[in-house]
């Protein structure tokens, strides 16, 4: 059963194609990679996905629904989460309240409510409070939730993050270059955890990344894009195999290589 659905996606700027006719399905529950080159179009893609960008032709659905021409926060409240590439945490709020701010879309008390600290305010904040705590131990930084966020190691805003965005309580988990600059260590842990997330959680998990060890180890399907188009599918063992591929990562006359077993750079 697919979960996220996207038909004949380009994206034009000015004279710049950035991602051309790209269709796919993503299963629900499944763990899928999303690779290429530098420059090949994957992070232009994420933007259209969460409506950071709207895209210059064609369609996405999640489920049965069309998101496109929703706002970021609508594809929020609809169950589509992401992480940056960049990381892109509130460094001078506390640990705790960076997960609070992923809950913002899901809490029922307005405005006035707020603003006058009525008592269901302050009940559905308590609630909040206990809700971020628990993923906060979720991924291992309980210990730190008074702490100012920009202050915790790289690895650790990496989980912040995460946990961020897991408080928005998606349906799909979009990841871009989660191990991006992790040590081999801290790239097990974001590899269990990832396994946990997708188990626990039942979510969908959609990953950038460009660690092909840990890309061929958690993914079950991959899409491959370069110079903006999608250029190959598959299970990681097609995708390693692809004359295509290979090509794309390693320069033309690479195809005629058998196999390769660490596609990346």
């Amino acid at each position: 059963m697919s979960i996220l659905t996207v038909k004949s996606l380009t994206k034009r700027f000015d004279g710049l194609i950035a991602n051309q006719d790209i269709s796919l399905t993503v299963e629900k529950g499944s763990i899928t990679a999303v690779i290429g080159p530098n420059g090949a179009g994957k992070t232009t893609f994420f933007n259209m996905v969460t409506g950071v960008y709207q895209p210059t032709e064609g369609s996405i659905y999640l489920e049965d629904q069309s998101i496109v021409g929703m706002k970021p926060h609508t594809i929020s409240k609809k169950g589509i989460a992401r992480t940056f590439q960049n990381i892109r945490l509130f460094g001078n709020i506390t640990v705790l309240e960076n997960v609070m701010v992923g809950m913002h879309n899901h809490l029922k008390t307005g405005l006035i409510g707020t603003i006058l600290q009525l008592p269901k305010f302050k009940k559905e904040e308590f609630r909040a409070q206990e809700e971020a705590y628990r993923l906060l131990e979720y991924v291992g930084l309980a210990d730190h939730l008074n702490d100012e966020a920009d202050s915790l190691p790289y690895g650790a805003q990496r989980r912040l993050e995460i946990a961020r965005a897991l408080a928005t309580k998606p349906k799909v988990l979009l990841l871009d270059e989660p191990a991006a600059g992790m040590n081999p260590r801290e790239t097990k842990e974001l590899t269990d955890l990832i396994h946990r997330i997708r188990q626990e959680f039942e979510v969908t998990i959609i990953l950038i990344e460009h660690d092909m060890k840990l890309v061929m180890e958690i993914s079950e399907q991959i899409f491959v894009l370069d110079h903006g188009e999608k250029i190959a599918e598959g299970t990681p063992n097609e995708i390693r195999n692809n004359p295509k591929v290979i090509e794309a990562y390693l320069g033309s006359g690479a195809a005629t290589t058998p196999s390769v077993t660490s596609i990346g750079g």
